[in-house]
């Protein structure tokens, strides 16, 4: 799959918006369980968005959607949606894309 965003503020992976993880995984209530903090907090996600460079547009990364959720698009435990999007929640870092069945 193509097309993740992922808007969290302070995760390892995210780089522009964009999840460098390879597989995420989303647990049965839609929060991401890939999500690991990155050393430096929020600001250091912020530092690593100019590392990459504004100027150099980066190549959207292939993954693989592990999902345990309700949710119309989970296909044998793997998201089947074309693009998902991943943000902060309240208390945890949530798939938005989930619609339940």
């Amino acid at each position: 799959m193509k097309g993740l965003r992922c808007t969290t503020a302070n995760c390892e992976y995210n780089c522009q918006e964009r999840c460098q993880a390879g597989i995420i995984d989303v647990s049965a209530g839609a929060v991401c369980k890939s999500k690991t903090k990155r050393e430096g907090g929020a600001l250091a996600q912020v530092f690593a968005g100019y590392e990459a460079g504004e100027s150099y547009p980066m190549e959207e990364p292939e993954l693989i959607v592990q999902c345990s959720a309700d949710c119309i698009y989970n296909h044998n435990s793997l998201c089947s949606r074309e693009h998902v999007n991943i943000a902060d929640g309240v208390m945890r870092t949530r798939c938005t894309s989930r619609k339940r069945s």
